[in-house]
């Protein structure tokens, strides 16, 4: 209870469009910002090279209460299977600077993904915060959906359950999975965006 608890406390700052970051963040409906990194498994990721696909973008951090209750209670999960697909890219970002909450190096964060048994399909460290500033990347965990044409389709939080319990969350409406499952239909994303919750990034 005590390492919880310290670990909830580490983490707030609980943030909303409110409190933006330094740069420029991501516009919905607008080109997502470029980038390009390699994966904890040394693979070159850029996002033009994903164009003609769907990308979603999760921010994480292991040990934020948040990202922790829906990697504990399978909800992380659920949603990338949800979404999974030959159309569709997840990208897991850690943002934590070297010394913050959530660093990790890539052996570390794929023993996280192990433990987890999150299926994403890359995860990019970004010690130094550039993806996630460009993004403008508030929370974690703060989602990103980029339709095919590479523009910014769906940005905010994963549902509407903003707490760190995972009571309730089976009745949460999942906005990652509705936008994922609409571009797919050629619709529309009805709700585009939403207040993200969570721990603040440690940038």
């Amino acid at each position: 209870m005590k390492k919880h608890l310290l670990s909830f406390i580490a983490c707030l700052g609980l943030i909303s469009f409110a409190h933006a970051p330094a740069h420029a963040a991501a516009i919905t409906g607008e080109a997502a910002p470029a980038f390009s990194a390699l994966d904890t498994h040394a693979n070159p990721i850029t996002l033009d090279g994903l164009k003609g696909k769907i990308v979603v973008l999760e921010w994480t951090n292991d040990g934020c209460p948040f990202v922790r209750k829906h990697y504990d209670g399978g909800n992380m999960q659920k949603t990338q299977a949800a979404v999974a697909g030959d159309d569709v890219v997840w990208i897991s970002v850690i943002s934590s600077a070297e010394g913050k909450q959530g660093y990790v190096d890539a052996e570390g964060a794929n023993k996280i993904v192990a433990d987890n048994k999150a299926q994403p399909s890359h995860v990019i460290l970004d010690p130094t915060g550039e993806i996630g500033q460009a993004y403008g990347a508030k929370t974690t965990p703060h989602m990103f959906v980029i339709d095919k044409d590479g523009k910014i389709a769906y940005q905010g939080a994963i549902d509407d359950h903003p707490h760190a319990h995972d009571r309730g969350l089976e009745d949460a409406k999942n906005y990652v999975v509705a936008a994922v499952s609409e571009l797919r239909e050629g619709q529309a994303v009805a709700t585009p965006e939403t207040a993200p919750y969570g721990c603040s990034v440690k940038y």
